[in-house]
């Protein structure tokens, strides 16, 4: 295991400098200027010089690339090129409320999808499995913006159950979470169609396995038989998608950020981009790096400690 992890942590430093690699070549691939954008297009030459040396736009590009990673292994991220404020400060100001709305949305879809996809596995070819598989064809090709609006416009606009803008403050605990619901749903509802096939795939072929058919033969409850034994291994699965429910979890927040109006990663970022302000640009690129890697080697070691088959396959090849 340790070896693993370390191979793993590995892997990861090298994909986490590929990505810094490309953020800090980014500013001279995009066409603009972001001086001439932070100044507006009225702006003297005189005074685009005199940014673009603030900027450090200036230096050699090796010279550029420097800062950057010399910044990074600091934990500086730069500084806005608009506001004059450290990046790192915007992004812990902008973090708590979109890590808020992906933890809000992926315990959505696991306290949704898991006991959907247990109960069509238990009746399959079922009235229930049959509209599941409908409606999941619905939720995995509707793009998030389009849940978000429609979720929007009927249960904030045209019912006004729930809030439509805002996030609210974390003082009062009951406001912020019903300015949750609308958003987290809307990024739920995707693995609310992905998660329960998956499952149900899963749980009927564990439940064709020999052990089962050998639980049946000595005379286990069919409850037992499920529940303890076949539900176990099916949901491991799920553990391995971990990582991606993570990242999918944090690119949704921005669409669902913007439409609703809430603060975080998302809108900073697509504030960021309207003015071409490359230092936090980098950073929120980064931050979203990072906690996908960090995701998937969290569901990589998850998914070997809970599955002992994995480890003992791999030593079995490596002949250890």
């Amino acid at each position: 295991m340790a070896g693993y992890l370390l191979k793993r942590l590995g892997g990861a430093v090298v994909v986490l400098f590929l990505t810094a690699l490309l953020l800090a070549a980014a500013v001279h691939l995009v066409p603009g200027d972001p001086a001439r954008a932070v100044l507006g297009a009225h702006a003297t030459p005189e005074l685009i010089a005199q940014i673009r040396i603030k900027m450090g736009l200036d230096k050699p590009v090796a010279m550029q690339l420097w800062d950057f990673f010399s910044g990074l292994l600091r934990g500086d991220l730069g500084t806005d090129f608009v506001g004059g404020v450290p990046v790192t400060t915007l992004i812990g100001e902008a973090l708590a409320d979109t890590l808020a709305l992906a933890l809000a949305s992926m315990i959505l879809a696991v306290a949704g999808g898991i006991p959907l996809g247990i109960a069509v596995a238990r009746r399959p070819g079922g009235v229930l499995d049959r509209l599941t598989h409908a409606l999941s064809m619905v939720f995995v090709s509707a793009p998030v913006y389009v849940t978000s609006l429609i979720l929007l416009l009927i249960f904030a606009v045209k019912l006004r159950y729930l809030p439509a803008m805002g996030a609210g403050q974390f003082s009062d605990p009951i406001n912020y979470i019903s300015r949750l619901i609308l958003p987290a749903t809307a990024l739920a509802l995707f693995w609310w169609g992905y998660l329960p096939r998956i499952l149900r795939a899963t749980m009927l072929d564990v439940l064709g396995t020999q052990y089962i058919r050998s639980a049946r033969a000595f005379g286990f409850r069919e409850n037992v038989i499920f529940y303890r034994y076949a539900l176990r291994n099916a949901v491991l699965p799920i553990v391995a998608l971990f990582g991606l429910m993570v990242g999918y979890s944090l690119t949704g927040t921005v669409f669902a950020e913007t439409i609703f109006g809430r603060s975080g990663l998302g809108t900073l970022a697509l504030s960021a981009i309207d003015q071409r302000n490359w230092p936090v640009i980098r950073g929120v690129v980064f931050t979203y790096a990072l906690f996908f890697i960090c995701a998937n080697i969290l569901a990589d070691l998850s998914y070997r400690v809970l599955d002992p088959r994995v480890r003992l396959s791999e030593e079995f090849e490596t002949g250890v």
